[in-house]
C-alpha cells in the first residue's frame, strides 16, 4: 500500500510540473512579443469626427468609407476604420455650476434637458458639474430619466475650474473604449486658475493689444494638456459660451480685464477648432435651448474615420496637418486641422 501511495504522489507531482511548465511557457511566449507594438497600433490611431455639407450648407449623412480620402502632411493615408453618421456617441454634458451661472440656473437646466431629447436613443450620456470641485452626477447611460434627474440636482457656487473639469471628463470618456466621443460644455470659460495667472501677466499693460500680446492665450499649459488628451481619443468639444464671459460686453473695460476675458474666449475658440467642434456664443439666454439643439443636430451628422499615422518620431512636438476630402466635388468636409506629435 505504501508503495502504491508513493507512486501516486510521484504521478501527481509530475503532472504538476508539466502544468507549471506549460503555464510558464505560455507566459514567456506572451512576453516574448513586443507589447508596445500592440499598444502602439491602438493608441496612435488618429480618429477624426468629420462633418460633410453641400454648397448650401446642408448636412450629408449617406456617405460610405469609399467616399472619403484622408491626408496627413499632404500624404494620403489608409483609412483603418469608419463609422457612419448614425453610429452612437458617448457624450459628456459638462455643466458650469460656479457663481457666474447662479442667476440663470433654471434656463441652463431646462436647455440641457431639451438637449437630451434631440440626441439619438443609443447615445450614452454622462453629466458632470464643476465649480471649485468637479463632481460626476451620473455615469454614461442611455437612461434619459436618470440623466434628466442628474441635471436637475446640479447645484453649487464658487470658483470655475474649467480645464480641470475638461481633463476629468476626458478621463471618464477614456473608459468608454473606442466609441465616438464628444464633450458639450456650457460656461463663460473664465477658469479661476488661468484668470489669476492672466491678471498677473497683464498687470502693466497699457492697451488691449499689449494685454493680449502679453498673455498669449494659446500657449496655456492647461489648454494644451486638454487638447493633447482630446487628440489621443478623437474627442470633439463643443463649448457654449455664456454672455457673462463676452469681452465685448464688459461694463468697465480696461486693458487688464479686456485681456483676461478675451484670452478666455480665445481659448474656448481654440478648444472647438482644434477638436473639430464649434464655439457657440449665447448672445441671449432665451436662445440657449436652441443652440443646444443645434449642437445635437450637428453630432448626428458626423462620420468617424481613423487611420494609422506614418511611422517615425511622433514625440517631437511637430505639427501634423490633416485634410479630409470627399470624392464628390460639390461636398465639403470639416474636421480638426491636425495634431502635435507625441
Amino acid at each position: 500500500m505504501k508503495v502504491l501511495l508513493r507512486n501516486l504522489q510521484k504521478l501527481v507531482w509530475r503532472r504538476q510540473v508539466v502544468v507549471v511548465a506549460l503555464v510558464l511557457g505560455i507566459v514567456s511566449a506572451g512576453f516574448s512579443q513586443d507589447p508596445d507594438d500592440i499598444v502602439r497600433t491602438n493608441v496612435n490611431l488618429v480618429q477624426l469626427n468629420v462633418g460633410v455639407v453641400d454648397r448650401q450648407g446642408r448636412a450629408i449623412t449617406s456617405l460610405t468609407k469609399d467616399d472619403f480620402a484622408v491626408y496627413e502632411d499632404g500624404v494620403k493615408q489608409s483609412i483603418q476604420s469608419f463609422e457612419p453618421a448614425q453610429a452612437p456617441f458617448s457624450l459628456v454634458l459638462l455643466l458650469d455650476m460656479s457663481g457666474s451661472t447662479i442667476n440663470f440656473r433654471q434656463q441652463l437646466k431646462l436647455a440641457s434637458q431639451r438637449f437630451l431629447d434631440a440626441l439619438a436613443p443609443e447615445d450614452r450620456v454622462a453629466v458632470i458639474q464643476f465649480n471649485a470641485k468637479i463632481k460626476s452626477l451620473s455615469g454614461f447611460s442611455t437612461d434619459r430619466k436618470k440623466t434628466y434627474y442628474a441635471i436637475d440636482i446640479a447645484s453649487g457656487t464658487g470658483d470655475t475650474y474649467f480645464y480641470e473639469a475638461l481633463q476629468y471628463a476626458l478621463r471618464e470618456l477614456n473608459k468608454e473604449g473606442k466609441r465616438r466621443k464628444a464633450i458639450v460644455t456650457l460656461t463663460d470659460g473664465l477658469d479661476s486658475h488661468l484668470r489669476k495667472e492672466d491678471r498677473q501677466t497683464v498687470a502693466h499693460a497699457q492697451t488691449d493689444a499689449e494685454a493680449l500680446a502679453a498673455i498669449k492665450p494659446q500657449n496655456s499649459t492647461a489648454l494644451n494638456a486638454v487638447l493633447a488628451s482630446a487628440d489621443r481619443q478623437g474627442v470633439t468639444i463643443y463649448p457654449l459660451a455664456l454672455p457673462s464671459g463676452d469681452p465685448k460686453r464688459l461694463p468697465i473695460p480696461g486693458p487688464d480685464i479686456t485681456g483676461i476675458y478675451a484670452a478666455a474666449r480665445m481659448r474656448m475658440q481654440t478648444l472647438a477648432e482644434r477638436t473639430g467642434g464649434r464655439l457657440n456664443e449665447i448672445n441671449r439666454l432665451e436662445k440657449m435651448a436652441e443652440l443646444y439643439r443645434e449642437v445635437a443636430a450637428d453630432l448626428r451628422t458626423l462620420y468617424t474615420v481613423a487611420y494609422q499615422p506614418p511611422s517615425g518620431d511622433r514625440a517631437s512636438g511637430k505639427w501634423h496637418e490633416i485634410r479630409v476630402e470627399v470624392t464628390h466635388p460639390e461636398l465639403i468636409a470639416r474636421t480638426r486641422p491636425g495634431y502635435y506629435g507625441r
